[in-house]
């Protein structure tokens, strides 16, 4: 995952829009694929690597790896590592990560209601 170049167009075109709208600053937040799915599963409680990595088989060890590391450096979740051979983590959403759920929910009503106008015979 690459980052934007900080004097690109795009990033100020993006920072901007994030200053004056705070939908938009959310969606940076939550809004990569990976993001949003890694907090649904996580929604329901501490899960460790190995664990989320069974929940996104699509997804490498690599982009997981960041966005875990995104999602920790924006509080929305915390990674707690154990003391033990071998190493144990686990990571759940923090506060203000647990108040996603009822975002998911709706995201996930709607989601479904949209799937259903495009292919109503699914």
């Amino acid at each position: 995952m690459t980052k934007i170049k900080e004097t690109s167009t795009n990033f100020a075109n993006k920072k901007a829009l994030a200053d004056v709208c705070l939908e938009i600053y959310a969606s940076n937040v939550i809004g990569g694929q990976w993001s949003l799915a890694i907090c649904c599963y996580l929604i329901n409680g501490k899960l460790r690597f190995g664990e989320l990595r069974k929940c996104l088989p699509n997804i490498t060890e690599r982009m997981l790896t960041l966005q875990l590391r995104k999602l920790e450096e924006d509080k929305i979740l915390t990674r707690t590592v154990f003391a033990e051979v071998p190493p144990r983590v686990e990571y759940e959403l923090t506060e203000i990560g647990y108040k996603l759920k009822p975002i998911i929910e709706e995201l996930e009503k709607w989601g479904k209601e949209h799937k259903e106008i495009l292919n109503p015979e699914e």
